[in-house]
């Protein structure tokens, strides 16, 4: 058929074809779907991987921006700025109002006290072992080197109270209290330890010990036995209670075992007892000390 001869029985154009299929009124036009150029989203180039410049697919168009710096560096090195200013400030105050309390002092020369390579004479050092009494008994510590920094001040004998303490020859680190006469003017309570200035003290003299007597005595459980009372000798010594220092010598005092006492202490290993410093004799050394 000649191609410039039109065929009769073509549909004109834009006329629905009576021999297809009827269509349906209610259906919406249907418009092919826009070409993708090439790069554009959703479209992946050859290869598959995104182009360059391009996002992933699914990730936002737009590019990343970078982190914004942190600031923290920054405020903490404000904050020590101003924390260092005040402190600075308060020095300055404190220093003024110090300063305003005290006079003026004038700027001096300094000069030298003594030759070169010496120095001025130190204080001599207190008692390290001192203590501060609560009661009499404390004042024994005396006779072992110590002080009692509450005691009375030493001024002159006839005014001093005392307090007398002696050891054993089975005890010489331990010093008990020696009764003195009540009716002496040195003689003080045990609450009175506020005004007592001196201590005398009785030591043991090591290898003094003689035969006594032989004194049976009835255990506490019945035994009977026989016990070897031993005389002895002790030094007396007085010191200085607040400083320690030993400001007299009060000579021998016996611990004589003439009788045996109704009462006595004795050791159950070597069966001896050991007599006690005589009172009278002791309260002769501390009034002629003390007088």
């Amino acid at each position: 058929m000649d191609p410039h001869v039109s065929d009769p029985y073509a549909q004109p154009p834009g006329q629905p074809d009576p021999y297809g299929p009827p269509s349906d009124p209610y259906a919406q036009p249907v418009s092919p779907p826009p070409a993708q150029p090439y790069g554009a989203p959703g479209h992946q180039p050859y290869g598959g991987q995104p182009a360059y410049g391009q996002q992933p697919y699914g990730q936002p168009g737009y590019a990343q921006q970078p982190p914004a710096k942190s600031k923290k560096g920054l405020i903490i090195g404000i904050v020590a700025g101003v924390v260092v200013l005040l402190l600075l400030l308060c020095g300055v105050g404190v220093a003024l109002l110090v300063n305003a309390d005290d006079d003026p002092v004038t700027p001096t020369t300094p000069t030298r006290s003594s030759a070169p390579g010496t120095s001025a004479a130190a204080p001599p050092p207190g008692n390290n072992n001192a203590i501060t009494a609560d009661s009499s008994s404390d004042f024994g510590d005396v006779c072992q080197g110590g002080a009692i920094l509450n005691a009375a001040e030493y001024t002159t004998p006839a005014s001093a109270k005392a307090y007398v303490f002696g050891n054993s020859p089975t005890r010489l680190t331990s010093w008990s209290s020696k009764s003195l006469d009540s009716r002496a003017s040195y003689y003080a309570k045990s609450a009175d330890y506020a005004q007592v200035s001196v201590v005398g003290c009785l030591s043991y003299v090591e290898g003094s010990e003689a035969a006594g007597q032989k004194c049976p005595i009835k255990a506490s459980d019945g035994t009977k036995l026989t016990v070897d009372y031993l005389s002895s000798r002790y030094s007396l010594t007085f010191h200085n209670a607040r400083t320690g220092e030993k400001i007299g010598d009060g000579g021998t005092v016996n611990a004589p075992a003439n009788r045996c006492p109704s009462f006595l202490t004795y050791s159950k290993e070597t069966l001896k007892s050991y007599a006690s410093p005589d009172s009278a004799s002791i309260d002769a050394a501390v009034k002629k000390m003390l007088s």
